[in-house]
């Protein structure tokens, strides 16, 4: 019978604290999820995934700090400036990004995952606009921004001589697909921030020095088995070990550091806004007890929330560019030949009660 490896940190009865140890990760990540459910809005939540083309990973191999740097900038930059154009969504969104190197057969494959919320606030900074369910940007367009600021990027740098031409003159890999609500699209999103390439249980055999894994095959689903040469599958593994220091989680837009309060402020109002508008439309219409849909009075269609106005404060204006609140929305009726944007049941209670 081949032997197995048991592979345990040499620490034993405590942590050592390394990222890239199969033993000490679990802790950390739920650690991690307590903290980043602070951070998420009750919202719909999109997963974008740039791809370096396979022209430049000998590169970002060789100079792993610089590339992975000027990856997360370039592609950051251009979905933040996509959402801000008004043909997508014409808001500032809020990221969450996740640097990972490799396949499931610990092929080097360097691409950054980013959790984008459905949706961002105005440029008046009140107005929260609200994305489409199934899209966000297109990706097409996406993809030529980030190979462009990218380019700009390795341009200034002493790489710029080692980057072949067939690395700007094809298409770039962008992904952008919806992935449900906050709370799945955290599950979805740890297991690549404290999963290492390759966990003990994936080992099946270890014989005539040659290492045997198994892994899924993301097209089928299936499971299939890789087997190496010793040598080959510890270069696979550690070619997926980061700089020492390198931050591989990385916040920008709505969710970077120095915008958490304000964060705060909006997920609560965000909260408050989803409970008025569940009550809204839990009245029964005289006509239809089943009903719950918000029905536009002229034309009869469903009604659907796009926007969501955060006024200024009534005090000082000092205060009122300190904070916002939710008072009411507007929504747009779906294929409704007349004015186009209807208010609705929250504004009329607002109207009422001032709250």
């Amino acid at each position: 019978m081949a032997a197995r490896p048991a592979v345990r940190c040499a620490t034993a009865s405590h942590s050592c604290r390394n990222r890239h140890c199969p033993a000490c990760q679990h802790d950390a990540a739920q650690t991690w999820l307590e903290h980043q459910h602070q951070l998420l809005l009750p919202v719909p939540y999109f997963l974008v995934t740039f791809t370096l083309p396979s022209e430049l990973r000998a590169l970002a191999y060789r100079h792993q700090r610089i590339v992975y740097n000027l990856l997360f900038r370039a592609s950051a930059a251009a979905v933040m400036e996509l959402a801000q154009d008004p043909r997508f969504l014409g808001a500032q969104i809020g990221l969450l990004g996740v640097l990972q190197t490799w396949t499931r057969d610990l092929r080097y494959h360097p691409h950054v995952h980013y959790l984008v919320p459905g949706g961002g606030l105005a440029e008046d900074g009140h107005t929260w606009v609200t994305a489409k369910a199934d899209f966000l940007v297109h990706v097409k367009p996406l993809a030529v921004l980030f190979r462009a600021k990218l380019r700009s990027a390795l341009r200034q740098t002493a790489l710029w001589s080692e980057i072949p031409a067939a690395a700007w003159q094809q298409p770039w890999v962008v992904d952008c697909r919806s992935v449900g609500t906050a709370h799945s699209a955290l599950k979805y999103l740890a297991p690549y921030i404290f999963r290492v390439a390759l966990s003990n249980n994936r080992i099946v055999r270890v014989a005539d020095d040659q290492v045997t894994f198994r892994y899924t095959l993301s097209e089928s689903g299936q499971t299939a088995y890789c087997t190496l040469p010793a040598q080959e599958f510890l270069h696979r593994f550690l070619q997926h070990i980061l700089p020492k220091g390198f931050v591989k989680v990385r916040y920008y837009g709505l969710f970077r550091l120095g915008n958490r309060r304000s964060l705060a402020r909006l997920r609560s109002q965000l909260r408050l806004l989803l409970h008025l508008a569940e009550q809204a439309m839990s009245v029964p219409a005289p006509t239809d007890i089943g009903n719950k849909s918000v029905i536009c009075p002229s034309c009869g269609q469903p009604m659907r929330l796009e926007r969501v106005l955060l006024p200024h404060n009534r005090g000082p204006p000092g205060e009122a560019r300190s904070g916002v609140s939710v008072a009411r929305s507007r929504a747009v009726r779906r294929g409704c030949p007349g004015t186009g944007l209807v208010q609705c049941a929250l504004k009329q209670r607002y109207d009422r009660t001032g709250r």
